[in-house]
């Protein structure tokens, strides 16, 4: 049997789990690769720091470059932009296919890598880039080949997705909650990456590539995180029928690509409500399959390494009986349209005087600018004196719901709703999303 030579770029988490994989379960990945796959040696910055037992001290190496040299799959699990792109680079140059869960590097040089391969003719695998474990893109790169998507919206990010969720369950603060996941692990030291939505981001550039079939780079994603979501925010999105969750959203319109990631309503109705803790689920719409759902573990030593080795075995695979795998396609080539002129629903809560007329000024505003009132409603338990920034001022607050909007045509009516004199303040502006 064809002997196919892997290997390791890095040996954190994830590359730990995938050395043991490849060593407990060789069997049954020979079986499916049709070709042993060897591990020749993992490349480190210190072979002489701590490692798992599982891990084959005799294969560590300091050498990445010749390390490279002597393979025929690399994979990547640096992370990082450099040296993982030059790393990626070379193994082209060496005829190497690679296997590399760099959301980041794909979001900022993904054309560049994908044209690297086909010109060396070989493969790159990414589906540990996006969602962990869950194999969304190789449905979409694959499975949906046939149809023409509209929609993939994700919670892609399981750190977010747990600190919401524990606000939600147990009625916490964002700040109370993001020290406790820094303690179980799932924030880091340094959260912003995950909270400020750069993580959700990146994963949403490939995910509006792979499915538009166009180029979209991760600085045209339009960002916001969740550190201004507060726990009566929460429960005012549970009054309502919603809950709260980070969305990464990426929808095909007439005129272009919407790239989002922003917090959003999400009704109870909707799969995405049901998604808690730290896992990770991506809704996809098709015209022809509707709409379908992947949901897992998003992150994670073995479940990241799963997505990896899958991607081992199907490049193996390649080598020995030919082929390869999806080529990059950018035909439609749609430009991504500013956040301006991209389209949602939104939920906007607004500090009005408690008097006459008030209702009348304020629905007239947003006809003024074009955008249609779904639904509005009053807080009656909200009614105060003299809220803090308006001594004296008997306020309530007004939720209003609207249609599908222009982002410019909300922004106008917001600028007039702060200037109107029956106005206490605009606060909150969050996105809705349909059931």
């Amino acid at each position: 049997m064809e002997d196919v030579r892997v290997a390791l770029l890095g040996c954190g988490t994830v590359g730990t789990q995938v050395a043991r994989l490849l060593d407990e379960q060789a069997a049954d990945l020979t079986a499916r690769a049709g070709a042993w796959l060897h591990l020749v040696g993992i490349a480190v910055r210190d072979a002489e720091a701590p490692r798992d037992p599982v891990i084959v001290r005799t294969l560590l190496t300091t050498d990445a470059s010749g390390l490279i040299a002597s393979a025929d799959i690399v994979i990547e699990l640096i992370g990082g932009i450099e040296p993982a792109r030059t790393y990626i680079l070379e193994a082209f140059e060496h005829g190497a296919s690679v296997v590399t869960g760099n959301k980041a590097l794909l979001a900022a040089h993904g054309p560049e890598l994908y044209e690297a391969a086909a010109r060396a003719d070989v493969d790159l695998y990414y589906e540990a880039a996006v969602a962990g474990a869950v194999p969304v893109v190789y449905g979409l790169r694959e499975s949906l080949a046939g149809d023409r998507i509209t929609a993939v919206l994700g919670i892609v990010n399981g750190t977010t997705n747990y600190i919401l969720d524990e606000m939600t369950t147990k009625g916490l603060e964002f700040d109370d909650v993001l020290a406790e996941a820094q303690r179980l692990g799932y924030a880091e030291a340094d959260p912003t990456a995950d909270v400020d939505g750069f993580d959700a981001a990146a994963k949403c550039a490939i995910l509006a590539s792979l499915a538009f079939h166009s180029r979209v780079a991760m600085d045209e994603v339009h960002v916001e995180g969740i550190r201004s979501i507060t726990a009566s925010d929460i429960a005012a999105a549970a009054r309502a029928g919603y809950v709260i969750k980070l969305i990464a959203s990426a929808k095909r319109r007439e005129n272009g690509i919407e790239a989002t990631v922003a917090p959003t309503l999400i009704p109870h109705s909707h799969p995405l409500a049901g998604v808690h803790g730290p896992f990770n689920a991506v809704v996809i719409e098709a015209e022809a399959a509707d709409r379908l759902m992947f949901y897992g573990r998003g992150a994670g030593g073995a479940p990241t390494a799963s997505a990896v080795l899958s991607d081992v075995v199907a490049a193996a695979s390649h080598i020995v009986e030919g082929g390869h795998a999806p080529r990059e396609l950018i035909y439609a080539d749609l430009p991504v349209l500013p956040l301006e002129e991209c389209t949602a629903r939104y939920q906007v809560e607004v500090a009005v005087d408690d008097t006459v007329g008030v209702l009348t000024e304020v629905s007239g505003i947003f006809a003024h600018h074009g955008v249609s009132i779904s639904a509005v409603a009053q807080d009656h338990e909200k009614i105060i004196q003299g809220e803090k920034d308006h001594p004296g001022r008997a306020v309530c607050h007004l939720t209003v719901t609207t249609h599908a909007a222009m982002h410019a045509d909300l922004l106008a009516t917001i600028t007039q709703l702060e200037d109107s004199q029956y106005v206490a303040g605009i606060k909150r502006v969050i996105r809705v999303e349909e059931a």
